[in-house]
């Protein structure tokens, strides 16, 4: 799963002028919730006054992880199971949607007091970490795959890296989880993981591709997908781990969280939701249960 930030980031983020979505260094997963008068069964009801003035929120997202958001093949328009759930969420708000590029290692201090973004929703995972900085409402549930040039190593778990290059998109937790397995593997007197870090996904890929990356790690429907529009380039490899929900993220305590819930459990009740999981070929990462702040670890 992808994550906003890597801890060094995050640390000097919070220390100069206070981005990255936290108000201090507080480690405690808390949120105030702004009270407004309204019900469940009408999300638009539940929207604070000042973001409904507003009339249209600008949504971040980083357009190189399809399925979940992509560039069309006009090349300019975004789209991606992502974008669909954000226009049937913001039908229930009343609200527009502006769905705008973002780098991904710029999504949390563009959304420091909205200073760029209103929300965002970029395959984003949920995790006591990020709970500390920003809110999320979960939508979404994925784990992690490998993937490798066909008739490449086989990879089983991250123990396996040891000795091989990985590339991964900088920022995410395929990159913590990897950089985090070389301290391991160097404890166990193994040759370390060499971590290749690229901007977005698509230099990954590339990395794997042209043979400077053994192997590639992303969110496991993003593999799928990778391996699929390969023509047979790329294989899967391993079984899929670490599973843990994604999440719409917020600025801390805006206030827009209840509103984005009650928004996700109608699109769930109405089918919506079904409909553009089934379209995007990614009905196996159904939730039945959203929450707000529901990191499972």
């Amino acid at each position: 799963m992808r994550s906003v930030f890597a801890l060094l980031a995050l640390s000097l983020v919070l220390v100069a002028a206070g981005c990255g979505g936290g108000g201090s260094n507080n480690t405690t997963s808390t949120t105030t919730t702004t009270t407004t008068s309204g019900s469940a069964s009408d999300p638009a009801s539940l929207v604070p006054a000042k973001l409904k003035a507003k009339g249209e929120l600008t949504l971040g997202t980083d357009p190189t992880y399809p399925p979940m958001e992509s560039i069309a093949a006009d090349g300019k328009t975004i789209e991606g199971a992502d974008v669909d759930l954000a226009n049937a969420f913001f039908k229930e708000l009343g609200l527009k949607v502006h769905v705008v590029k973002a780098s991904f290692d710029g999504i949390i201090p563009g959304l420091k007091n909205s200073v760029k973004y209103d929300l965002a929703m970029s395959a984003m995972t949920d995790n006591k970490e990020r709970e500390a900085v920003i809110d999320f409402v979960t939508y979404f549930s994925a784990g992690t795959s490998f993937y490798v040039k066909t008739g490449g190593p086989t990879i089983n778990s991250l123990a396996d890296l040891c000795g091989h290059s990985v590339g991964v998109e900088r920022g995410t937790t395929q990159e913590s989880a990897s950089k985090e397995q070389s301290v391991k593997c160097r404890k166990a007197g193994k040759p370390a993981v060499t971590v290749n870090s690229y901007p977005d996904q698509n230099a990954a890929n590339l990395s794997v591709s042209s043979g400077r990356s053994e192997v590639g790690m992303a969110d496991s429907p993003v593999v799928a997908e990778i391996v699929k529009q390969s023509n047979g380039k790329f294989e899967s490899t391993g079984a899929k781990f670490a599973t843990a929900p994604y999440g719409i993220a917020l600025p801390k305590n805006s206030g827009l969280a209840p509103a984005m819930l009650a928004a996700v459990k109608k699109s769930m009740a109405d089918g919506t939701y079904t409909a553009v999981l089934k379209k995007w070929g990614i009905s196996s990462g159904a939730i039945t249960n959203p929450k707000i702040n529901g990191a499972v670890s």
